[in-house]
């Protein structure tokens, strides 16, 4: 019975080794929408009259594996592609990695943001690994009343 209940201990410590380095070196999570996948942050610049200067989104992705954000993102509104350069920053936080990923519209694609059904947003990570995720529709509604106030 020992050589057995130490069998069982030896097979469960092999197995919570390989489940923790898996997730430690792979990022598998699903997500159907961007705020299930990660934390948004939309914000309107306006000039001292009140119109539009520029948008601003912010993005903090937790990671299991060390990939970092690429300098660059995708956003389509309606399936029409505007490609934005990004500031991105990696934070080591214990287990997990801390990517932000920050980036301003060109004041030209707000009013295509005002009137989107759909826009969906896709970052690249230097592993080859690319994240393409619509907004949810409570998000895209919040920010379209961020663009109309």
């Amino acid at each position: 019975m020992q050589k057995f209940l130490l069998g069982v201990g030896i097979v469960l410590i092999l197995i919570g080794i390989f489940g923790a380095s898996y997730t430690w070196h792979h990022d598998h999570r699903a997500a159907e929408t961007l705020d299930k996948y990660a934390a948004t942050d939309f914000q309107v610049g306006r000039d001292g009259d009140g119109n539009w200067e520029s948008a601003t989104l912010s993005l903090w992705d937790y990671r299991y594996d060390k990939a970092q954000l690429l300098n660059k993102a995708i956003v389509f509104t309606d399936g029409a592609p505007w490609e934005v350069d990004a500031v991105t920053k990696q934070t080591p936080a214990g287990l997990r990695n801390e990517n932000k990923l920050f980036f301003h519209f060109p004041k030209s694609s707000l009013k295509d943001l005002l009137l989107a059904k759909e826009i969906r947003i896709k970052f690249f990570y230097d592993n080859g690994q690319s994240i393409d995720l619509p907004l949810s529709k409570r998000d895209l509604l919040a920010w379209q009343r961020k663009l109309r106030w």
